[in-house]
């Protein structure tokens, strides 16, 4: 049996590396973001950016070695989009949300092993909990336009930027869009000096929450969480990895991801799961045409995460300084596609249209009772108009 040639050897390294750094750029700014609407604090933030990080890089790794495919795992970005909606009227304090992570891994846990409950949120109708996501994804996806209005010298190059990537480097979009918002930080900064926050740290260090629970927290915060991170990412995922012909490894999957949210809950990781979008880039073509070699991109994808853990501190510290509404704008134009994607679900059946369309609305007013955010009642309002709906003939449109 001969070798593979050198490129061939090289291709899955280089599409895992690839994958860690397109999916790690394009999307912590809304994790910190998330984080932060919560309540922790930016030392808190950076400790769960840190432990995300490591806990899906180890988990890429081991998933990819034990099946030989390539599993790549990510943080729930739906799932931080989800924190930045509920952060308007959340008041528990950050120990009740770090709680509520806690119990998001535990539920994601029995998932795995108990498949009654995996088959209880594959009974959501998907229109419901895409148009629950969209109105989530809202405020975030405005946040570009709201910030090109409010400073417009300093959002215009990040747009500009991002449009001629999307047209000539659509995978590099998102990361050159951070770039020039880092370069437009700095200048900033050159202008108008920084005095610093207290408790800055440049380099990374876990910070220990002690977890509460909290009822409102768990179910405004953990039951969304834990519907957004199976629906937008965990099934996602699992059909990303089918249509490049691999079957993924429910299971030991759900065991991961569950194990390695709880495990980060205490120190501010919010969810990790399967990844969807970036996964293709570690299974598809660009990974080699060697199939049976695509594992290693998995691997690739895990050690690059590691390396790129020891960045989480200096980034939450840019967080902290850019110009408000800056980054977000970042993390909006991060979003937009999911959000598309969302928009188009939830509207493509007709029948599911009108509950689709409450569910969709309630959660982009967020709309809070008892304590809860507008997520969970975006649910019951989609599921109760449904049940409703679908006892009588719906007109043609």
């Amino acid at each position: 049996m001969t070798s593979p040639a050198p490129r061939a050897r090289s291709e899955p390294i280089i599409a895992g590396v690839v994958t860690s750094l397109v999916g790690f750029t394009s999307s912590f700014v809304v994790v910190v973001t998330g984080l932060r609407a919560v309540g922790a604090s930016p030392a808190q933030a950076a400790s769960g950016l840190l432990v995300l990080t490591i806990l899906f890089g180890l988990g890429s790794i081991a998933l990819s070695l034990r099946t030989r495919r390539p599993v790549t795992l990510a943080w729930s970005t739906p799932g931080a989009a989800l924190l930045v909606s509920a952060g308007a009227s959340y008041d528990a304090g950050w120990a009740a949300a770090v709680g509520a992570f806690l119990v998001v891994g535990l539920l994601i846990l029995a998932t795995g092993l108990v498949p009654a409950l995996g088959e209880l949120i594959g009974r959501i109708p998907t229109p419901i909990a895409q148009a629950m996501l969209a109105g989530v994804l809202l405020t975030l996806c405005l946040a570009p336009m709201t910030s090109l209005a409010a400073q417009p010298w300093s959002t215009l190059p990040i747009l500009v930027v991002w449009l001629l990537a999307m047209r000539w480097l659509p995978r590099w979009a998102l990361p050159l869009a951070l770039v020039t918002a880092l370069v437009v930080i700095g200048v900033n900064l050159a202008v108008d000096g920084y005095d610093g926050w207290e408790g800055e740290t440049w380099w990374p260090q876990l910070v220990w929450t002690t977890p509460t629970f909290d009822a409102t927290a768990i179910v405004g915060l953990a039951v969304p969480l834990y519907i957004v991170t199976m629906a937008s990412q965990n099934v996602p995922g699992v059909a990303v990895l089918k249509s490049f012909g691999y079957e993924t490894p429910w299971r030991p999957a759900m065991f991961v991801t569950g194990a390695g949210t709880v495990l980060g809950a205490p120190f501010g990781g919010h969810a990790i799961n399967l990844a969807a979008l970036s996964a293709a880039l570690a299974a598809g073509p660009e990974a080699g045409a060697d199939r049976s070699r695509r594992w290693i991109a998995g691997v690739a994808t895990g050690s690059t995460s590691l390396v790129l853990a020891v960045l989480s501190g200096a980034l939450v510290v840019v967080t902290a300084i850019a110009p408000d509404g800056l980054l977000e704008a970042v993390a909006g134009l991060a979003l937009l596609a999911t959000f598309v994607a969302a928009i188009m679900g939830a509207f493509e059946k007709p029948e599911f249209r009108i509950p689709a369309a409450l569910a969709f609305v309630t959660a982009a007013a967020g709309v809070t009772f008892g304590g809860i955010g507008g997520a969970f009642w975006a649910l019951v309002v989609g599921l109760a108009a449904h049940g409703l709906l679908s006892r009588r003939p719906v007109p043609a449109p």
